[in-house]
C-alpha cells in the first residue's frame, strides 16, 4: 500500500501549483482522503480534506479560498490545486487516506500516509 505525492517545488509568491497524490496497492476510492503540511520547526497541521465521493470538502482557515482538493476516483488519485500562494504556504505536504467515507481534521483520522513533498513559496 503506497500513497506517492508529487508535485511540489519552488514558486514565487502569487504562484500556483498543483499537487497529486496517487494510490496504489489498494483501492481507496471509497475512503476520504486529506492533505497536512508541516514547516520546518512546526507540528503538522490539517490543510484539507474530501469526502469519498468528492461531494464534502472542508478546509483549513489558512487556505480557505486559495487552495482546492479534487478527486479522481478512477485514477485512485487525489490532487491539491494551490493558488495564490504565500511564503508561508512553505512545508512538506502530506497526502492522506483515511478508513472511512469522511474524514476529520485530525492526523488521528488517517490511517495511511505518502512521502510528503516539498513547496517552498519565496517572496
Amino acid at each position: 500500500v503506497q500513497l506517492q505525492a508529487s508535485g511540489g517545488g519552488l514558486v514565487q509568491a502569487g504562484g500556483s501549483l498543483r499537487l497529486s497524490c496517487a494510490a496504489s496497492g489498494r483501492t481507496f476510492s471509497s475512503y476520504a482522503k486529506g492533505w497536512f503540511r508541516q514547516a520546518p520547526g512546526k507540528e503538522r497541521e490539517f490543510v484539507a480534506t474530501i469526502s469519498w465521493s468528492g461531494g464534502s470538502t472542508y478546509y483549513a482557515d489558512s487556505v480557505k479560498g486559495r487552495f482546492t482538493i479534487s478527486r479522481d476516483n478512477a485514477k485512485n488519485t487525489v490532487y491539491l490545486q494551490m493558488n495564490s500562494l504565500k511564503p508561508e504556504d512553505t512545508a512538506v505536504y502530506y497526502c492522506a487516506a483515511s478508513s472511512t467515507v469522511v474524514a476529520g481534521v485530525h492526523a488521528w483520522d488517517y490511517h495511511y500516509w505518502g512521502q510528503g513533498t516539498l513547496v517552498t513559496v519565496s517572496s
